[in-house]
């Protein structure tokens, strides 16, 4: 019976380390390089939407003239 409660807790910490890994992941913006090949295996055209959303990324609105102190 203890061995169950035990591998339970272990499972259920390895999935909030899990998640918390996959939240920071997500939050620093460093899943695409890790994901990429995979991605690109079951979905050939994604290199094209993350070329798609790089170039959203690096576009930069010019200052309005209101905006610069």
């Amino acid at each position: 019976m203890t061995g169950f409660l035990v591998f339970f807790v272990v499972f259920g910490v390895f999935l909030w380390l899990m998640t918390r890994f996959a939240i920071w992941v997500r939050a620093k913006g460093i899943g695409g390089g890790i994901m990429g090949p995979i991605d690109e295996a079951w979905h050939p055209s994604a290199e094209r939407f993350r070329q798609e959303i790089s170039v959203h990324e690096r576009r930069v609105l010019p200052p309005r003239p209101g905006d610069i102190i």
